[in-house]
């Protein structure tokens, strides 16, 4: 019968009849050793550690303190601002060797292949040019892949990454030397092998990196660069300069400092003040200035003359003067705009949706399998890539005229910046004189040239041409973001766009008889909108859209539109960024919580099992703990052992307080008989009879709450002063769950430091006579700490005792167990907490929250506890 049972709930998954298991908890599931088989649940992982943004402020930091006066805080404040100053300065160089080299080789790769496809169009020998194609494109794009083989954190446009960084949330290898190395020269292969990626993104990433590994004047994977530095050795002040970093990173790419400055703080940073700010746009303008600098004078000859603001110049938009008509845009295009960015977000939605898909196929079937297999697959998309792409531009473009501006130039059309651009030419492949190959000019050029001639080019394109372009563009892109290359998003995103935007502006021109239409601004307003469907940002991309053309009068209709844009593309799904956050399980934490969620309080998410240390511990149970655990900072605790019930027996009145006083002060070893107990109220039929303490039993030994035992710890929490003094099987959930008065918070970190350099004294002696570290001591090796493992125990004494009290956080933030979940996540976000204590009326810690504590995903299964126990 349960066979039968078994089998009908596999065949009837979906159906009413087990309908009870998609009302289990994550939480039940994997007490039951099953799995969500839903493919959009994808639960945050507990791997992942974060970031300590919080001061401790302890002895060795009070020390500093008392040493600080108004001369050391001005000295301390300069030497932020020439850091900020050198990260722009680094992240613009950085922004010019990327331009420099990808310019080089592409101009290279389609040199030969145009002279080649020019001779061989008389021979018939266009095999052979295809051939040269895919060589230079496959070599490229061999390399890219072979970097992020080395360095894999270096794949993809790393916007992503740094989000959860900022966010406070601690990614392996994310700001190493060895990622900026591996972004820095696999985001050129990548460009310059054809693939469908922006280098945008990346230096977004690589600004981040320079912005975390500058101030730290040290690198990891260059071990014999150290120098005695002493200043920003926290993880604290390491974030603000990665948030300046990636702020200038946007700012190179696009030439818009401001527009930097605020994808900083509406993309990036969890965290915020005013002095941030002003650093920030420092840095921003820094890096557009020096990178303006040096490509101003490498490309004209003209130093001093800042030209050319970002790698990506979306030129100056101006009607024809012979067009008297024209407009750049009216307010009876604002409601084209509004519908463009509807349908731009329903583009953006789409691209994520297919995107997402083709994510977890590559994570369920390309990663497991040997890395080979990843290079193979983007040697594949860059083969299907350029076979496309040249096939198109051959067989599917169509010979428009030539207009007289295109041939001779114009003050806005910025083609021909020199005679040996060849970024900036238009095709005539198979077309004769005065014509010229439109969808050719689209694939055969750089992205950046191709948005310029959707932007500027006066000539027509076919709407046949258009349309295929976007079909084939839009594919060949969702397909190549994810990949094993560096690829950013933005310049295939705003291509992609501005094709949509052209080809309405063609359908409004030509069939409806809208003569006073400018083409260019509707294909900025297709960029934008399928742009902004994609990202979904609102506030920066606005101002880094209008710093990119330099026009102002555009900010309405842009800002109207990536709006639209926004709110059509969040009705289904979220943004690209968070979809890939999403997928690699990083506890992310968003704005602000959902209305219902106020429902719950501190003490329904925190977690009552603690792991804890005693002001006065033995190095042995020290070991034990750091050892046995994961956790990254620990409470330091005395036992509350009150005689209550003495006072109870005398007085009516006391012993009425007293009663009060219990019953209204949550203790830990209530609260998980509690939650032993709510999880009876479930439907499942099998955790009923899993909880029922009544059920009858043949086997007596059976009687006991299944449940509660494989929620309980199989490893003991209490660092006993005694080793030989370990919890019984036997004790009741009062003496196991007793009261803790709570006196601080030392981290991880903290304990291991204070055992590599044998910071303890023995039972004999006193406290007093325990060596004091101070503060740089203690930060020397941040941002590596010595692990526990490697430990050598033989140099340690078990019996030694460490007095961790002056080391600790004596005033963490707390909170009450009644405090409500969106206090608390505004507490824990604004503050860039890690650790969360709950403490209740009487100083006793009854349970710790964590950033994974207040999670969406943890939150909607406590929320679902509530409701079944209500």
């Amino acid at each position: 019968m349960a066979g039968c049972r078994g089998s009908l709930c596999c065949c009837c998954r979906w159906c009413c009849c087990c309908g009870d298991r998609e009302t289990r908890t994550p939480e039940e599931l994997t007490i039951l050793g099953e799995t969500q088989e839903e493919e959009d649940e994808i639960l945050p992982r507990k791997d992942y550690e974060s970031l300590d943004y919080d001061r401790c402020i302890n002895d060795p930091y009070l020390e500093v303190l008392e040493t600080m006066d108004n001369k050391k805080g001005r000295k301390y404040e300069a030497v932020k601002w020439m850091m900020v100053f050198a990260i722009g300065v680094c992240t613009g160089l950085v922004g010019l060797f990327v331009d420099f080299f990808a310019r080089l080789f592409t101009q290279l790769k389609f040199g030969v292949v145009q002279a080649s496809v020019e001779e061989c169009s008389q021979k018939g020998c266009l095999a052979l040019s295809l051939l040269e194609l895919l060589g230079f494109n496959l070599t490229f794009v061999f390399f890219a892949s072979l970097l992020v083989l080395i360095e894999p954190v270096a794949a993809g446009s790393g916007i992503p990454e740094i989000k959860c960084y900022l966010n406070g949330v601690k990614v392996p290898g994310i700001v190493r030397l060895r990622t900026l190395l591996c972004k820095v020269f696999g985001v050129l292969f990548s460009v310059a092998g054809g693939l469908f990626v922006g280098k945008e993104g990346p230096m977004i990433h690589s600004g981040a990196v320079v912005g975390a590994g500058l101030p730290q004047f040290q690198s990891i994977s260059l071990r014999k660069i150290q120098f005695n530095f002493p200043y920003f050795r926290s993880d604290r002040d390491k974030r603000d300069f990665v948030s300046a970093g990636a702020a200038a990173g946007v700012a190179a790419a696009f030439g818009a400092p401001i527009g930097g400055t605020l994808f900083s703080l509406e993309e990036g940073s969890s965290f915020w003040n005013q002095g941030l700010t002003w650093r920030v746009l420092f840095c921003s303008m820094s890096a557009t200035f020096t990178l303006n600098f040096f490509r101003s004078g490498i490309q004209f000859g003209s130093w001093g003359s800042f030209q050319l603001p970002g790698l990506l110049n979306f030129g100056e938009f101006k009607c024809s003067d012979s067009d008297k008509k024209c407009h750049l845009w009216t307010a009876m295009d604002l409601g084209f705009f509004i519908a463009m960015g509807v349908i731009g977000g329903l583009l953006g939605a789409t691209f994520n949706c297919l995107n997402k898909r083709l994510a977890k196929y590559r994570m369920r079937n390309v990663h497991p399998k040997p890395k080979l297999v990843r290079v193979l697959e983007s040697l594949l998309v860059s083969l299907v890539t350029t076979v496309v792409v040249f096939v198109a531009s051959m067989v599917l473009g169509e010979c428009r005229q030539v207009t007289s501006a295109a041939q001779v130039g114009n003050d806005s059309i910025p083609l021909q910046v020199t005679s040996e651009d060849v970024n900036s030419s238009i095709k005539t492949f198979f077309c004769p004189n005065e014509t010229y190959n439109d969808m050719a000019t689209l694939f055969f050029n750089p992205q950046e040239s191709a948005i310029l001639q959707l932007f500027h080019q006066d000539s027509t394109f076919s709407p046949v041409t258009l349309a295929l372009f976007f079909i084939l563009y839009f594919s060949l892109a969702c397909w190549t973001y994810g990949i094993s290359v560096p690829s950013g998003l933005f310049v295939p995103s705003l291509l992609c766009g501005a094709a949509f935007g052209r080809l309405v502006a063609n359908v409004l021109k030509s069939y409806i008889g809208l003569g006073h239409i400018y083409s260019g601004t509707f294909a900025l307003i297709g960029a934008a909108a399928f742009l902004g469907g994609v990202v979904r940002m609102t506030i920066s991309l606005t101002v880094i859209l209008i710093e990119s053309t330099n026009e102002i009068t555009y900010g309405l209709p842009l800002m109207i539109t990536l709006m639209v844009a926004k709110w059509t593309g969040d009705f289904f799904n979220k943004g690209i960024y968070d979809i890939h956050v999403g997928l690699r399980g990083v506890p992310l934490l968003e704005w602000e919580t959902e209305v219902e969620m106020d429902k719950l309080r501190a003490s329904d998410i925190m977690e009552p099992n603690l792991t804890y240390v005693y002001p006065h511990t033995r190095i042995q149970s020290l070991v034990s703990i750091l050892r046995t655990t994961v956790h990254h900072a620990f409470p330091v605790v005395t036992e509350n052992r009150g005689n209550e019930r003495e006072f109870m027996k005398g007085n009516q009145l006391i012993s009425n307080n007293i009663k009060f006083k219990k019953s209204s002060i949550l203790t830990r070893a209530g609260e998980q008989r509690r939650r032993s107990q709510s999880m009876k109220s479930y439907p499942s039929s099998e955790l009923r009879n899993m909880c029922d303490e009544h059920v009858t039993s043949e086997e007596p030994g059976e009687k006991e709450d299944l449940l509660q035992q494989m929620l309980e710890r199989r490893y003991t929490p209490y660092p006993n002063l005694y080793p030989d003094q370990s919890p019984s099987e036997d004790w009741t959930m009062e003496e196991r769950f007793r009261p803790l008065t709570f006196h601080g918070l030392v981290l991880r970190s903290q304990l291991v430091t204070l055992l590599v350099r044998g910071v303890c004294y023995s039972e004999s002696q006193s406290s007093a006579s325990q060596p004091r570290l101070s503060y740089a001591e203690m930060a020397e090796d941040y941002p590596r700490y010595p692990d526990i493992h490697d430990l050598d125990l033989t140099l340690l004494n078990p019996r030694m005792i460490v007095d961790v009290t002056p080391y600790m956080n004596p005033a963490p933030f707390t909170v009450s167990p009644n405090t409500h979940v969106s206090q608390v996540f505004t507490l824990f976000r604004t503050m860039g907490l890690r650790h969360l204590p709950v403490v209740n009326a009487v100083g006793e810690i009854v349970g710790v929250i964590t950033r994974h504590n207040l999670t969406h995903e943890f939150l909607q299964a406590r929320l679902r506890q509530h409701y079944q126990t209500l």
